[in-house]
């Protein structure tokens, strides 16, 4: 990720988007982050607000923090919820541990 001093900016932003490829730009002053120019290239456009939603963000943390620690369900278990009827409207599943994967 590239940076840009503000002060130093010879150009106008709009230029530098231009030759931004799927790189990102940090814009600083006095050395602190002030802003970004984030390249969309190979980015779906409904991403972006999401991964600046710091609920979304939340979540996502904690579903991998769950896969990491191998809280997992299996298809298996998702299937038989769904097509058999439960003791109750809210009877969890059970989880399974497995090795998480990473990909």
């Amino acid at each position: 990720m590239k940076t840009l001093e503000l002060k130093k900016a010879s150009k106008a932003l709009a230029d530098y988007a231009t030759h931004l490829g799927a790189e990102s730009i940090v814009i600083t002053s006095n050395k602190k982050p002030v802003a970004v120019r984030v390249s969309l290239q190979g980015v779906e456009r409904e991403s972006l607000p999401l991964s600046l939603n710091p609920a979304f963000m939340k979540i996502i943390r904690r579903a991998r923090a769950e896969v990491k620690r191998g809280e997992v369900y299996s298809l298996q278990q998702v299937k038989q919820e769904m097509l058999t009827e439960t003791d109750g409207p809210n009877k969890p599943l059970r989880r399974t541990h497995r090795k998480a994967v990473r990909r």
